[in-house]
């Protein structure tokens, strides 16, 4: 599984829009890319309150208040620090420090929650490097799901636009989405292509090696960080399908032979699932029979991220003879980026836009398009609050969930498919029938990860915290020793080397940093406070006109109310 002897070298990196392979390109015999320390790095100041907002009554968190390391902290061991990810489902973002060096592992989004009105999204907290920017040597991304990549284009600007690696699907979509964020800035990235798992890039002091993991996108690698100290073994998010027979696709005894000690920090979000995984020849056989049997059209919901299972649905409709609309941006933009490199290949006669859904008899049209989380302004719930421009849902219709439920969004959901109920006879869902396999691994699977691994220490991440409780237990109960088990807050200082592992009891900030409409701000939980009294209560607002030397009312007061 891991192979030596190769390397990446910064003089491939790719600054084009979508990394393009070239003809008879080879990944050995090449030299280590080595990161420079830069000179000088510009960052925005958004520093503010260290509360993290939580409600209206609750605007600290019971943790902690946290320290800043300072710029000359220099440590000859691992330091491992969780910026976000390991409180909520997002945001992911954990940095490595070693020696004066600093790698970093995804920079992820998280969305708000419902008494964050206004809120777009929120990203992870960077105050910690706001010193240490020359120390950067790079950032590693797993995959290009959005809990991953989303925050890139606002921290890559403001940490100086280090060097990033990844896959060419990630690359292409963190390209795509830094020119949504400010058009023309895509060209500033630099890029390091992780062509195949044999390649090895040298951050400073870090080397940084690859291994194959499963889940729902295309290009998701496992990542390596070796150091004098101590090894990384860091999956991202993953999971182990199996066949049908239970036997997993991937082995990971290779990754026992690391060199020690090894910490293996594992994604945990399905730390309290036991059910076994749904095999993807079923739930691929189940779609392609809704698609052929609908007596209307059939309205699929799922991630834009899901691009392996769109392909298959395109792939499907031709066999079948049936158009296919996308619908949702995300959705758009992801699949024409996979149609860019290679990874879909469907026909073009397949695809149609959404306006022309009208040209086609309805029981031979597919609509796939985002909103099966319930998001307010998606797709599936515009077409369900009978907003939608160009699709009007009718009892004969069938609409498709083809998505697993992300914590925190179980009440949107539910009203989504009541609402849908409504107005439709034929709503499948992962209740009812396999049409979703999620990318995330069970109980079963973090035990069989561990067991093959050996690592000397765990670390469960990337979900709400309890899940990093339950991931703990779970190797509590198979022998894993308690004094080798670190469950982490977000901010949370973790060191190791070759003689231990502690936790130290002091945090590096990791607020919520909020992004609307007006910015970026770590410091708008006043501004939030005010708009859910605005919401609750309404406003009032009197405009009178006065005499500047009387006093005097010139006219009657116009008094205007809203919310009430």
């Amino acid at each position: 599984m891991i192979r030596k002897n190769t390397s990446v070298d910064s003089r491939k990196s790719s600054t084009s829009a979508v990394p393009k392979k070239t003809e008879g390109e080879t990944t050995v015999a090449r030299k280590p890319f080595v990161s420079r320390t830069r000179h000088t790095a510009h960052t925005t100041n958004n520093s503010g309150s260290r509360a993290k907002y939580k409600n209206l009554h609750n605007a600290k968190r019971a943790t902690k208040l946290t320290s800043i390391a300072p710029a000359n902290d220099v440590s000859k061991n691992l330091r491992i620090i969780p910026i976000g990810g390991c409180e909520e489902v997002g945001r992911n973002m954990t940095i490595f420090e070693y020696d004066g060096d600093a790698v970093i592992i995804d920079m992820g989004i998280q969305f708000p929650e419902e008494d964050m009105p206004g809120i777009d999204y929120i990203i992870p907290n960077v105050k910690y490097l706001e010193k240490k920017i020359k120390n950067i040597r790079g950032v590693v991304f797993t995959h290009g799901h959005l809990d991953h990549i989303g925050a890139a284009p606002i921290l890559l600007e403001k940490l100086g636009n280090p060097v990033i690696v990844g896959k060419d699907l990630t690359l292409a979509l963190i390209k795509h989405k830094q020119e949504d964020y400010k058009k023309g800035t895509a060209k500033n990235l630099r890029t390091i292509r992780v062509q195949g798992l044999t390649d090895v890039v040298k951050l400073g002091k870090f080397t940084v090696k690859f291994f194959q993991v499963e889940h729902s996108i295309m290009d998701a690698v496992g990542v390596i960080l070796e150091t004098p100290s101590g090894t990384i073994i860091h999956p991202g998010d993953w999971t182990l399908a199996r066949d049908i027979n239970g036997v997993t696709h991937i082995n990971y005894d290779e990754l026992s032979k690391l060199p020690k000690p090894t910490v293996l920090m594992l994604e945990s979000l399905g730390s309290t699932n036991d059910k076994r995984h749904g095999i993807y020849e079923e739930i691929y056989k189940n779609i392609y029979n809704l698609l052929s049997t609908a007596p209307g059209r059939v309205i699929i919901g799922t991630f834009s991220s899901q691009l392996e299972r769109v392909r298959w649905i395109l792939e499907s409709a031709e066999k079948l003879d049936k158009k296919v609309a996308l619908d949702g941006y995300s959705m758009k933009m992801n699949v024409q980026v996979a149609q860019e490199l290679g990874y879909i290949k469907s026909a073009k006669n397949v695809l149609i836009d959404i306006k022309d859904l009208h040209r086609y008899p309805e029981n031979k049209v597919v609509v796939v398009c985002t909103g099966a989380q319930g998001e307010k302004n998606a797709v599936l719930m515009r077409i369900v609050n009978k907003q939608h421009r160009f699709v009007q849902l009718k009892k004969h219709d069938t609409v498709v969930f083809s998505s697993s439920i992300i914590p925190g969004n179980e009440r949107s959901i539910q009203r989504l498919k009541d609402n849908m109920y409504r107005q439709c006879d034929n709503v499948i869902h992962g209740e009812i029938m396999e049409v979703h396999v999620s990318g995330h691994a069970t109980r079963e699977d973090i035990m069989t990860m561990i067991n093959q691994i050996k690592p000397t220490y765990f670390i469960p991440v990337y979900a709400n915290y309890y899940f990093l409780r339950e991931a703990e237990q779970l190797a509590l109960k198979n022998g894993f020793p308690k004094e080798r088990i670190f469950v982490p807050d977000n901010g949370s200082i973790i060191e190791v080397n070759t003689q231990k592992a502690v936790m130290l009891d002091r945090k590096a900030p990791s607020d919520y940093v909020f992004v609307d409409g007006l910015g970026v701000s770590d410091n708008q939980n006043i501004v939030l406070r005010d708009r859910q009294v605005l919401a609750g209560d309404g406003m009032l607002v009197v405009i009178a006109t006065i005499d500047s030397k009387t006093g005097t009312l010139i006219q009657n007061p116009d008094i205007i109310s809203r919310g009430f």
